[in-house]
Formats: structure tokens, C-alpha cells, sequence
């Protein structure tokens, strides 16, 4: 029975379009207010031309909202869901020529361009002047210093080169990675079927979070550009045991992924995983393992491709600097876990262990993702990202600069793809008690990430601190100069700490070892004499600001804290 015209089983498409769709085309018209107001505001003070030009959109905005209401036909709201993504490209460019010195991976994303034109060393070469005078906020080590070098793989410092013309600040790196982000936007939209497309231009550019990590600089961005035609319609990557061109570019566009950042690094497994569990249930075990050797075999060609200047010319440094961001060390924070040693604790001995959670929850993630495959499928964009809630380092960033993925995922890669997926079954997992020996081989899967966590959350601090004098500025009661703290090692390790004090979420840099002992032996007792960083720490004005005194050490990795009280008035 054939479908009549204008019903939405027609395969030429509905003549008149779907509720949901207008829905979701107001929605994202409705997103580009997001943000746009203080865009508009810097603008209407500096930059006339661009607030006009922000004005237009904004009449853009208005007339999409009526428009989208009132038409009859499926094809005038695909025009409308066009001009939706016109209005936010555009604000987005408005956005970043108001606003694109980046920030401290876009400096050092620029600098290691600078550095590469030059012939100089890429990695493991600090650069600390980029960041003094400038505002621009860097991260500290446990080990009481900041990290200054670039630490991710080159491909961002690559895509920059050509624009090291536009400025001597981050500039050229948030415009590569602001047109990625345009690029990628505009992939999803033509990917993604007709009436899915707004969603693209809600989740890329509506919402303003991405635009402003963009701007920041984020090599993150690129990669998250490069897996959109990865992601779209994954399960058919290989289909019939068929490669072809456009598999391998999207195998090439994997590979280039993991060369701009490392988050690609944990949703590749599960691509693959997936890939090879789809194409088994189609194809066997032997035709599927050969398409999945010929996808990371191109994958990683063009990831050595990119790499190999680097390999060659610093090897040492280069394996160093791709791997930094799991060696370096830096202090816990975030929005997960570790939020109870920093916040509502006094601290742990034990932060190490955040490290083996993530990882073995990870390991846990994936042996789940390819045991159910056949219903975890669809969330192999989403699953790797839970792992970074027990980090040491567990901010949002990580979750949310990969949203678009799941968007792609949850429209091309539906539960009815995985019907017919492998999903590997040994005896002891398909006997006649199979259910509970599943349940049980999950539990057993997480115990030793919850486990982890468990001993990262109730581990103790090791040091007890008092601060027992105060040297306030002359004419400021309210400004401390230097602090004496009474240091207590309850450990039986010696331990060198650093010390910071802080006034909200976040850390404050260190505070300079005036006098005293640098390490307290196990069992010891110091007093210890600190200047704050730039000479002066203000007390603040409200008495309910919790100020918090906090140690890190790095060997082993602890953090000791305490709620401090210190009045604007001296006595």
C-alpha cells in the first residue's frame, strides 16, 4: 500500500511538517539568545559595525520564531532551520572578533606554531612569560609549580601556522579552532536527516559553551570536529565488509582526532568495539577482524602522519608532552568525585587512587560496552566520559565538549542498528543461571574502580596547620603580607608541601616560603613563614567567605585542608 502525498511514511517526505520539528527548530532558534546580549554590549561600546550586525541577527531571531509557527510545508521549515544556522555562524564569527585572545591552551597552542616555524622544540619547553601580567589563569602542579609547556598532539599547532599572521596572542588558535567548530557544525547538519538539523545548530553553536571554549582555544574542538563524520551512521562503517573511499576518510578523520587532542582517545575503543561487534554479527569473526585491521590501519597512518616530524626530531620530549595531561601532576578539581576531599573533608593521603578509579572504571565502561553491546550501543559516545567523574581533574569540559557526538549518536545510531551485533558469551556466561552470573560479572566489573574511590575519599590528611601570626600592610588591616603557620606531620613519611590559600571553587597560585623548613619530617612538628604570591592577600569583606587553607604534596600525592578565619581588623 503506498503511501499518500503529504503523510510522513511518503519516502519524498512529509508536505506538511511534523510538530516536533517546528518544536525543535523554535528551540534552537530560541538558543541563539543565549550570550548574545553581552556580545551585543561589547560591540554597541567599541565596535559599531558588529552591533549592527548582532542587531540583524536579532530581527533574524525574531522573524525565525514567527516563521517557524506559521508555515504549512516541511521544505519552507528546512529554509527556516537554514537560516537558524546562518544567525548562529554568524554570531559566532561576531563572538570571536570580539573575544579571541584565547586562553591558556590557546596561547601555548600559539606559541607552539611560533616555535615550530621558528625550528625550536614544540615540547616540554615552558614558556612562563606567556602567562605573567596577563590574567590569563594556568594550572598548578601538586608539585607547587604551574605547567607552562604545550601538552597535546600537534595537530592544532599544524592548523595554526598559516594564521600566525592574525596576532601575537592566542588569536590564531582560537580562529582554528572556532572554524572547526563552524566546519564541524555545518557537517552535522548535512549529515543528519532534514528534520533533525536544527539539533545540530542547538547543540554546536545554540547553547554558547562551545563557542566560548572555541574562543578560548581548546585543541578539544578540533577534535570534536573531526569525529562528526566519524560518529554519523557509525554502525555502518564497513557494511557488507566494504570499506570504500568515504570509510576510509572517515577512518582518516579518526586518526587526525586523536592527533589534535586526547579525549578522542577514550571514545575510540568504543567506536571500534562497536564496529567489529556490528560487522561480526553481519560478517563472522575473520571478515570483521580484517575490516577493523584495514580502519585502524588507516587511522593510525594518518595519525603517524601527522605525528612523525615530531617523533623524529624530539622523540623524548614528543612522547612526553602528548602524555602530559596524565602524567603532569596537577592539582584535583572538578565537578565529581574528588569535590569530597576538596570541599567537604579536610582532605585525603590518598588522591592517587582517584587516578586508578578513573582508569579502572574505564577498563569496567568498556568490557560492559562490548558484553551488551547489542543495548549499550547507542551510548558508545556517552559511556567513556562517566570514567572522568572519579579523576583527579573531573571538570565539566570533559563531559559537555563532546555533547554533539551523542546528538549524532542518538540520530544515526539507534538501538535497531545493534540487533544483530556479536556480543561475546563464554560458558560460564550462557548456562543455565546465566542471568544471575551476568549480574554478578557486572558487579564484579565496577568493585575494583569503587573500591579505588572508596580509599581516595576516606583517606585522611596528613598534615594539621594553624596559623599563629599574621603580618598585616601598614595602611591595610585588611591586607595580610606574610602568615606563620604551625605545620603538623602526623605521617610517619616526610613530606614537602605547598601551601595556597583560596576564597572559593578552584586554586589560588602558591604562596612563597619566606621561612622555615620546606620538608616536615614524619611525626614533626614546623613553623613555617609564607608571602603571598603577589605580595598582598586581601581578607575579604564578607565574613561568611569560607577561606581555605590548603597543602598539597607530591610525593606521595596528599592534600591537607582547613577552614581558616581571618578578620579585617587587626587583634
Amino acid at each position: 500500500m503506498s503511501a499518500a502525498p503529504g503523510d510522513p511514511r511518503d519516502p519524498k517526505g512529509p508536505a506538511v511538517p511534523a510538530p516536533w520539528h517546528r518544536v525543535l527548530t523554535l528551540l534552537a532558534d530560541i538558543g541563539l539568545f543565549i550570550g548574545t546580549r553581552s556580545v551585543w554590549t561589547q560591540a554597541a561600546t567599541h565596535h559599531l559595525v558588529l552591533a549592527a550586525l548582532i542587531s540583524v541577527c536579532y530581527a533574524s531571531i525574531l522573524v525565525t520564531g514567527v516563521l517557524t509557527l506559521t508555515v504549512r510545508r516541511t521544505r519552507s521549515l528546512a529554509r527556516l532551520d537554514l537560516l537558524v544556522l546562518v544567525t548562529a555562524v554568524t554570531l559566532a564569527l561576531c563572538a570571536w572578533a570580539l573575544n579571541h585572545n584565547g586562553g591558556d591552551e590557546g596561547v601555548l597552542t600559539t606559541q607552539a606554531a611560533r616555535a615550530l616555524v621558528a625550528g625550536h622544540a614544540v615540547y616540554g619547553q615552558p614558556w612562563p612569560w606567556l602567562f605573567h601580567g596577563t590574567g590569563i589563569a594556568v594550572t598548578p602542579t601538586i608539585g607547587g609549580g604551574y605547567d607552562y609547556t604545550y601538552g597535546y598532539p600537534p595537530l592544532a599547532p599544524l592548523l595554526t601556522v598559516p594564521l600566525l599572521w592574525l596576532g601575537h596572542s592566542g588569536a590564531p588558535a582560537t580562529a582554528v579552532c572556532t572554524g572547526a567548530l563552524i566546519a564541524g557544525t555545518l557537517t552535522l547538519w548535512r549529515m543528519l536527516p532534514v528534520p533533525w538539523r536544527s539539533a545540530a545548530t542547538l547543540a554546536c553553536l545554540g547553547f554558547g559553551f562551545l563557542s566560548t571554549y572555541a574562543r578560548l582555544g581548546y585543541p578539544a574542538v578540533i577534535g570534536l570536529a573531526l569525529l562528526i563524520p566519524v560518529v554519523v551512521r557509525w554502525p555502518r562503517i564497513g557494511a557488507g565488509g566494504r570499506l570504500g573511499a568515504a570509510g576510509i576518510a572517515r577512518a582518516a578523520c579518526l586518526g587526525a582526532a586523536c592527533a589534535a587532542q586526547q579525549l578522542p582517545w577514550f571514545v575510540t575503543p568504543f567506536l571500534l568495539a562497536g564496529i567489529y561487534a556490528v560487522r561480526r554479527g553481519e560478517l563472522g569473526g575473520r571478515a570483521a577482524a580484517q575490516l577493523l585491521l584495514r580502519i585502524v590501519g588507516v587511522a593510525v597512518t594518518v595519525w603517524l602522519l601527522i605525528n612523525t616530524y615530531f617523533m623524529v626530531s624530539e622523540p623524548g620530549r614528543w612522547l612526553g608532552g602528548i602524555a602530559l595531561p596524565l602524567t603532569q601532576g596537577a592539582v584535583v578539581h572538578g565537578q565529581g568525585l574528588v569535590d569530597v576531599t576538596l570541599y567537604f573533608t579536610n582532605g585525603s593521603d590518598r588522591i592517587v587512587w582517584y587516578s586508578h578509579a578513573s582508569m579502572l572504571l574505564a577498563a569496567a565502561l568498556l568490557a560492559l560496552f562490548v558484553l551488551f553491546v547489542r543495548r549499550l550501543g547507542p551510548v558508545a559516545t556517552v559511556l567513556p566520559w562517566l570514567a572522568f567523574f572519579l579523576a583527579t581533574r573531573s571538570q565539566d569540559g570533559y563531559y559537555l565538549l563532546m555533547t554533539p557526538l551523542w546528538l549524532a549518536a542518538a540520530v544515526t545510531a539507534p538501538l535497531s542498528e545493534f540487533e544483530r551485533a556479536w556480543q561475546p558469551r563464554p560458558a560460564f556466561l550462557s548456562g543455565p543461571r546465566r542471568r544471575p552470573v551476568l549480574v554478578a560479572t557486572v558487579v564484579l566489573l565496577f568493585v575494583p574502580a569503587l573500591v579505588s574511590a572508596a580509599l581516595a575519599v576516606s583517606g585522611r590528611p596528613p598534615l594539621r596547620m594553624e596559623i599563629t601570626a599574621l603580618r598585616r600592610a601598614e595602611r591595610s588591616a585588611a591586607v595580610v603580607r606574610t602568615m606563620t603557620l604551625k605545620v603538623v606531620n602526623t605521617g610517619s613519611a616526610p613530606l614537602t608541601p605547598h601551601y595556597t590559600l583560596t576564597t572559593g571553587q578552584g586554586m589560588s597560585r602558591y604562596w612563597l616560603l619566606v621561612r622555615g623548613p620546606a620538608t616536615i619530617p614524619g611525626h614533626g612538628t614546623a613553623s613555617v613563614e609564607l608571602r603571598p604570591p603577589n605580595g598582598r592577600f586581601g581578607i575579604p569583606a564578607k565574613p561568611s567567605t569560607r577561606i581555605r587553607l590548603r597543602a598539597f604534596t607530591a610525593d606521595p600525592q596528599t592534600l591537607s585542608s582547613q577552614d581558616v578565619k581571618m578578620r579585617r581588623t587587626a587583634g
